[in-house]
């Protein structure tokens, strides 16, 4: 995976409660569209699956494993 197939900003699996703990996922740059459109499902840099409901807002809060797993990928 080069840094180039991920996403700069994160997308989210949308709550159903308006929770303050939501956090958004780091995904492939590729799937969003598909997944925005189809319904389909991503897979985060964590691991987490979910269908893209949601674009976050600048400040929005991140998955602290998918950042680790992003910082890792641009050091390499």
């Amino acid at each position: 995976m080069s840094n180039t197939d991920l996403l700069e900003k994160p997308d989210v699996r949308e709550g159903d409660t308006g929770n303050a703990n939501e956090v958004f996922h780091y995904v492939r740059k590729n799937k969003i569209a598909e997944s925005a459109v189809m319904g389909t499902m991503v897979e985060a840099l964590c691991g987490e699956v979910f269908p893209v409901t949601k674009t976050p807002k600048p400040g929005s809060p991140v998955c602290p494993a998918c950042k680790e797993v992003y910082e890792q990928l641009r050091k390499e």
